[in-house]
């Protein structure tokens, strides 16, 4: 699809003052944790600003983050580092979220990070490259520290004198990993367990009403493989990439589901009713009624958008799981009960959840290009999914969905679907990751393009050079511009942005910086550039004057 900045701006949602939309609940995976909207839009804030310019940068292939003019940033953690006596911050961070311990002190609060996967190169000291069938070579102590680095962290931070800082051996401070007992939100038991043994592959995530941690687990077949049926529904178990079921006899179904953490003591849950699949994150919307609505993705090639609408307040198990038809319009329920073309398949509920893949092309859902992360518009209402590309189907760029629910309810059950904007060379962005509104209502989004396809003269994402972070204006003479303001650094890819409570700090994850080394005599990045020169995922906080301006620069005209 072509690039129509008019058709653009409508697409983001230029409304007038009167039609913001003020939601009692509006805490998505990546949005703002403080909704101030109304204040913000109505406030006459302009007079400083009609002078303002946001410089773009251009693409890179440095090995370095590098900021537009008006940004910075400093660390704040990194892979291996120490959060208390005991416990060292894991691989690969991906979704960031924060929680400020005191709502009237936005600068004190605890961090939750996701850590998605391993690179056994640097985690355990083995260079899966050098075997045909590197699964066989691995040793039990270096499945242990694999499955130690992937999870999620909680640490308490705190700005002090504009830089953020973890509090050291604070006692919220602690891990969630690949050997955590977490307990099934669920009355019946998966393959025996009504608790299973650790979370991984957690990608994004999101927050609830309630103030606890969501982390989604996505690509789990990596770890312990997966259940494969035949015509006949016999089984056969595909082997994962890790190899970590030749040393743990640990079900895959004990994996692919959406995780839900408590900050204050780490207890964790894993919520059946929402689906086992790739899940990339998990948005919810708080209804009048204190029920919630729950948006989450199956981030693979020719997968679907589910939506699940609880019967009962603040409850992620009573109710049911929608899959979408965007065709028609429609969502379509994953009801057993209700459902004979499901009944004639799976013999419960319970199967229908645990093959919920498998049941949604039963019921004709529309298979999409990598559903990842969703986002709720602050000021319209309208979900945005991030649909980052599908190279099967020659979708190299990808692009965003945008979904307007029937007279904007969200447990409504029809709705419209369409595209504005969708990736390519012309449009200055490549495979749209994850998203972010800030308390302004201007987009952020970024990049997901393969560390294996960057800066090759012979793919597609050439002219992109390194994965990147956007932003989209939504007032101003800017408004509807897809603006590079930050380039990551080699190999890498920048995940989980979250914006303080005050709109003036963005937290962002530096993601597998070089990944594409072939050892450790011949890596391809050195960045954060620590004294060994070892790559290592971060957390950075992104601060400065250009953020503070976005956050007011509102209904500015060209």
């Amino acid at each position: 699809m072509s690039y129509n900045r008019r058709k653009f701006i409508s697409f983001l949602g230029k409304t007038s003052i009167g039609a913001v939309l003020t939601p009692q609940f509006l805490i998505n995976c990546g949005n703002i944790t403080t909704p101030v909207l109304k204040e913000t839009i109505t406030e006459k804030k302009t007079g400083k600003l009609k002078n303002f310019v946001l410089e773009p940068i251009q693409a890179s292939d440095a090995d370095d983050l590098l900021l537009t003019k008006g940004l910075n940033y400093h660390t704040i953690i990194k892979w291996g580092d120490n959060i208390n006596n005991a416990d060292t911050f894991g691989f690969n961070n991906d979704f960031t979220c924060f929680l400020p311990l005191d709502e009237n002190n936005p600068k004190d609060g605890l961090l939750w990070v996701n850590h998605e996967y391993v690179n056994p190169l640097f985690v355990s000291d083995f260079n899966y490259r050098n075997y045909k069938n590197p699964k066989q070579h691995r040793t039990k102590e270096q499945v242990d520290k694999e499955m130690y680095n992937v999870g999620g962290s909680i640490v308490r931070i705190r700005e002090e004198s504009g830089v953020w800082k973890v509090v050291e051996n604070d006692p919220h401070n602690r891990r969630i990993t690949g050997n955590t007992e977490i307990k099934l939100n669920w009355d019946t038991p998966i393959k025996g367990k009504t608790s299973v043994i650790g979370t991984n592959s957690n990608c994004s995530g999101g927050i609830t009403p309630w103030k606890t941690f969501l982390t989604c687990e996505e690509n789990y077949d990596s770890c312990f493989g997966e259940t494969e049926y035949d015509e006949k529904d016999n089984t056969t178990h595909k082997p994962s990439k890790y190899g970590w079921e030749n040393f743990y006899n640990y079900p895959p179904e004990h994996y692919g589901w959406v995780v839900e953490v408590n900050p204050k003591d780490g207890t964790s849950q894993k919520h059946i009713a929402l689906g086992r699949f790739a899940h990339e994150c998990c948005t919810l919307y708080e209804l009048e009624d204190k029920r919630v609505v729950a948006y989450t993705g199956d981030d693979s090639n020719n997968e679907h958008l589910y939506k699940f609408i609880s019967s009962k307040p603040g409850s992620l198990k009573e109710g049911t799981l929608y899959v979408a038809d965007t065709i028609n319009g429609k969502w379509l329920a994953l009801d057993w009960e209700n459902q004979p073309i499901l009944k004639e398949k799976f013999t419960d509920q319970t199967e229908v959840l645990i093959r919920s893949r498998e049941a949604a092309k039963l019921l004709g859902a529309t298979e999409l290009n990598r559903p990842e992360d969703i986002e709720i518009d602050p000021i319209t209402g309208n979900v945005f999914i991030s649909l980052t590309n599908n190279k099967v189907k020659n979708d190299w760029h990808g692009s965003i969905l945008k979904i307007e629910e029937n007279n904007g309810a969200y447990d409504a059950l029809t709705f419209k679907a369409s595209t504005y904007i969708a990736g390519g060379e012309e449009n200055g962005f490549s495979c749209p990751d994850n998203l972010a509104f800030d308390i302004a209502g201007n987009l952020w989004m970024t990049s997901d393009m393969s560390g294996n396809a960057m800066n090759k003269d012979d793919k597609p994402y050439m002219p992109f050079k390194n994965n990147s972070l956007f932003v989209i204006p939504r007032y101003g003479k800017d408004s509807g511009k897809v603006i590079r303001v930050a380039s990551a650094p080699k190999d890498a890819e920048f995940t989980g942005p979250w914006f303080s409570p005050d709109g003036k700090t963005l937290f962002l994850s530096i993601q597998h910086p070089g990944e594409q080394s072939k050892d450790l005599n011949n890596l391809t990045s050195k960045w954060p550039f620590d004294n060994d020169n070892i790559p290592k995922p971060a957390v950075v906080a992104i601060t400065g004057t250009l953020i503070e301006k976005m956050n007011v620069l509102n209904k500015i005209e060209s």
